[in-house]
């Protein structure tokens, strides 16, 4: 939950101008990951993406943008938004309890060399921390958006891009930050070279054996439906 709003228009612009400036700061790792993503999607890894709320909201806008289209035409690529799956989420949280949620998913979905992308403004919600633990112990490279620094999920990821702010500055911060992602994504992808095409085997044959199946003739005055 975001809290109460206080100050002027101009404090709360004030603060997101300061949380792009410490995201330009970062725009290095945007573009690392960009390139390192471009890699990995296209020799037919996966990027795994979650977070609670809003952030969870801004998971799916990241996989729709892979599935999907960024900028530019290009072919789809797989990515998966693990609060999307309404019907693991609620399965999960009531056998295994809410902390397993995402975690539970990671180790079903993650393969060496994904990626797995989590969002938390707190850095401390613990269903995320068990989905980063579970990431890293299945190989997948664990990429954090959080809001300022130290916390857990920072302490836990392979590499975190942090926002200060209040809460709603952070998730703006973290939606401008998924689009430089992707943009950095589709820049990279020409530098990639194609994946050659799966070769395909000629279908042998059918031979079917004669059908012993009586014709069936439909009486006089009646019409075949």
């Amino acid at each position: 939950m975001c809290p109460p709003s206080s100050g002027s228009m101009t404090d709360r612009l004030d603060e997101l101008a300061g949380a792009l400036d410490a995201l330009r700061l970062q725009s290095a790792t945007l573009t690392r990951w960009g390139e390192w993503l471009a890699r990995r999607l296209s020799a037919g890894c996966r990027l795994l993406a979650a977070g609670n709320g809003g952030s969870a909201a801004e998971a799916q806008h990241l996989t729709a943008e892979l599935v999907g289209r960024f900028d530019r035409d290009r072919r789809p690529f797989s990515a998966i938004a693990l609060a999307a799956e309404s019907s693991s989420v609620t399965a999960i949280g009531n056998d295994y309890g809410y902390d397993e949620v995402f975690a539970r998913q990671v180790h079903a979905h993650a393969r060496p060399h994904d990626v797995l992308v989590l969002l938390s403004t707190s850095g401390s919600s613990a269903n995320v921390l068990a989905a980063a633990r579970a990431g890293s112990s299945v190989g997948a490279a664990v990429w954090a958006l959080t809001g300022a620094t130290p916390n857990p999920l920072a302490e836990l990821a392979d590499e975190v891009i942090a926002i200060p702010g209040s809460t709603s500055t952070v998730q703006e911060g973290h939606l401008v930050a998924v689009h430089l992602l992707c943009a950095a994504f589709e820049a990279a992808l020409s530098d990639v070279p194609a994946v050659p095409a799966v070769a395909t085997v000629p279908a042998t044959p059918v031979t079917r054996a004669p059908s012993t199946t009586p014709t069936l003739v439909e009486p006089p005055g009646r019409r075949a439906s």
